[in-house]
């Protein structure tokens, strides 16, 4: 490392953020970047540890020590090629990210880790400033053709590394906009839209196209798509929400996490949306404390409600790692999120037991009660309600944000593709499905997971897409033979 040193002379430095109120009046982001100076004393903090167990904690294989090198050196088009060359759309991760890698970083067994997220975002940020982004087309088409089913992460990802390896691909979206839940599902204030928009711009000018408004198995047939394609890519999510069936589910006013977030989000897209879901003056209920009900929380104060709350079903964590936490494994531990940070009533061990409502249907109350977890004879924790804890709250809008279940099923029936014991799509080594020429990727083939998880894939799933047209791949998922392209 460029200053062996750097971690002893240098503490954490976060990047600043707006004031709270000032924040909730606006829909943007409010985290800014460091200086330049800042960004590269950070980047200096990065230790020669011989072991960079941020690698492990980066599914990505991101090589964090040698960008984080060379922005201490002030070389930022070497950081930003270097960044790129093992994640196509770090301007995301470097927002969306919880940084798993950051917990691994050796620096964190006894102070605090580097600013890696930070610095990545930055080093992002600078790469679009300086018009870094230009597209870099293959100079050797091949003339095969992709059908790329989804447009969120892994499926985008997919598409720019076969565009790059000379195929065309083409990506559907059955939603007017691209992006998945990139564009619908993060709110703005933690990811502005543009930054998609600028990565779509880059990769038509690859060769990739963007079909919108294209359900794949309503709008064209499986057999159109087989035959005008020599492969196709399944990366549609998993995008079925898990659901609370409860009496009173049924009321007005109860709502999955996903219909609410995009709603506001078509709003500050500049749509309509008729009867959109508001918050202002409503007391709120989130069940899900994950980063879903997080977005929702964000959401509601911004919109102006009388009072947000949020349950966790899970017993609170403690707030340092146990034994049963061991670095460098991502630790289960009490984290805050921005959106908490802006005000909420947290609560957790807390099982809703029934909604009810007014004589118009409309949802006024949240029967709930409290849990203990006890182990049980084969060693599992399992929960039995708290006697003498149950409570009745205000609720004018509950939204459920208890996650996902796994992806959509009557494109996957038409396919006629072999589903795992949890319902996600079954796919080899090379992440191709049961039917020959059929592959998938992303949470479509993992579950629910992290946004940097579905860029791997999607890169991963380029690369058995890529042996299969041509017989062998030149995108390698290793680090140190990627391309160095933006």
């Amino acid at each position: 490392m460029g200053k062996i040193t750097g971690f002893l002379e240098f503490k954490r430095k976060k990047a600043p953020r707006a004031p709270v109120k000032e924040r909730l009046s606006s829909w943007n982001e409010f985290e800014e970047n460091l200086s330049e100076a800042e960004a590269r004393d950070q980047g200096a903090r990065c230790m020669d540890c011989g072991i960079p167990f941020c690698h492990t904690g980066c599914p990505l294989g991101n090589v964090i020590p040698d960008w984080n090198d060379t922005v201490y050196r002030d070389r930022w088009d070497q950081a930003a090629s270097r960044l790129h060359a093992t994640n196509n759309f770090p301007e995301v991760t470097g927002r969306v990210c919880p940084a798993p890698c950051e917990e691994a970083c050796v620096l964190n067994i006894n102070d605090e880790p580097v600013t890696i997220k930070q610095i990545e975002k930055h080093i992002a940020d600078r790469a679009l400033d300086h018009g870094w982004y230009a597209p870099r087309p293959s100079r050797k088409p091949t003339g095969k053709k992709v059908a790329i089913v989804g447009s969120g992460p892994a499926g985008l990802a997919c598409a720019q590394q076969l565009a790059r390896a000379g195929h065309s691909p083409t990506v559907f979206e059955r939603d007017d906009r691209i992006g998945g839940l990139l564009r619908y599902g993060i709110p703005n204030f933690k990811m502005e839209k543009h930054y998609i928009d600028a990565r779509m711009r880059q990769m038509e000018g690859e060769g990739v196209k963007f079909r919108r408004r294209t359900n794949v198995g309503v709008d064209i047939t499986v057999e159109q798509l087989r035959a005008s394609f020599d492969a196709i890519v399944l990366s549609g999510g998993a995008t079925q929400a898990r659901d609370l069936p409860l009496p009173g589910r049924d009321l007005k006013g109860v709502h999955l996490a996903m219909e609410y977030l995009t709603q506001q989000n078509r709003v500050n897209e500049g749509d309509q949306v008729p009867n959109q879901l508001l918050a202002k003056g409503k007391h709120v209920i989130i069940l899900g404390g994950g980063d879903t009900g997080s977005d929702c929380l964000g959401t509601a104060n911004r919109q102006g409600a009388a009072s947000v709350r949020q349950f966790e079903l899970l017993p609170k964590p403690p707030d340092a790692r146990t034994e049963e936490m061991p670095w460098p494994y991502w630790p289960m531990i009490m984290r805050t999120s921005s959106s908490q940070e802006e005000g909420v009533e947290r609560d957790f061990s807390v099982n809703t037991v029934k909604f009810t409502g007014d004589e118009h249907g409309n949802v006024n109350k949240l029967h709930g009660v409290h849990l203990t977890w006890k182990m049980d004879n084969r060693g599992q924790k399992r929960m039995e309600p708290l006697p003498g804890s149950e409570f009745v709250l205000d609720a004018d809008l509950v939204l459920l944000a208890l996650g996902f279940v796994g992806p959509e099923k009557p494109l996957l029936s038409q396919l006629g593709v072999e589903l795992t014991d949890r319902g996600a799509v079954k796919a080899d080594d090379n992440y191709m499905t049961s039917v020959p020429g059929v592959f998938s990727c992303g949470d479509m083939r993992r579950g629910q997971s992290l946004v940097v998880w579905a860029i791997w894939e999607g890169r991963e799933a380029a690369r058995g897409v890529d042996a299969f047209l041509v017989g062998q791949t030149d995108l390698s998922s290793s680090p140190m033979t990627s391309p160095l392209v933006l």
